[in-house]
């Protein structure tokens, strides 16, 4: 059985998750395969691009009622986050559901498009997930699209407007961000989701 299994979605940054988690020393496996991702005892799902054509793949390799229905621990990574929520904007499509959430264009109050580059956080919450996180950490984010903060919230970012820069609901965790290209404060968060345990 495969310990970590980082889902195939046919993305650009699968394979720089899959270096950061060898960099922790962790070893991986990179798949699309329904059995192999049911079995594994954790799995990461990244994304960069549109929600309609990621949504669009995984519908293609019918992989979304495999992930709809994992029980083990799942992190969505940026646009990996914004497909677990329950509908995007972008592209107007509906998403895997396991966060009541709705992906909306941020609201930058004027400042540049995307979101490119380091922020921090704010409202840290206690989740396992969270442990060792500061508001002066500074995270690496690249979007124009955003879940707006809930109780679903771990941590939330601003930029114009608040934002969730990290979600949770149960065994489903998304961070907006991207630990892998977030030096030691990304490999943290990756650190974590392997120490978590539900």
């Amino acid at each position: 059985m495969a310990q970590l299994v980082i889902v195939d979605t046919g993305c650009a940054n699968i394979s720089s998750v899959y270096f950061a988690i060898k960099r922790l020393g962790v070893d991986a496996v990179i798949s699309h395969n329904a059995k192999i991702i049911k079995a594994a005892a954790k799995v990461i799902l990244p994304g960069v691009g549109t929600a309609h054509n990621a949504m669009a793949k995984l519908q293609q390799a019918e992989l979304i009622s495999t992930l709809q229905s994992l029980q083990q621990p799942l992190l969505g990574i940026c646009l990996g986050m914004q497909m677990l929520n329950r509908h995007s904007m972008e592209g107007n499509v509906a998403c895997l559901n396991l966060i009541n959430g709705d992906v909306l264009p941020l609201q930058s109050a004027g400042l540049r498009l995307p979101h490119m580059g380091w922020n921090t956080l704010c409202d840290i919450s206690s989740h396992p997930l969270m442990t060792g996180f500061t508001e002066q950490d500074y995270l690496y984010f690249v979007h124009s699209f955003a879940v707006a903060p809930s109780h679903y919230s771990l941590a939330n970012c601003e930029y114009g407007t608040k934002f969730a820069a990290v979600i949770g609901n149960n065994n489903v965790i998304g961070a907006q961000f991207h630990p892998e290209r977030s030096g030691k404060t990304g490999a943290r968060l990756l650190h974590n989701f392997l120490e978590w345990q539900l």
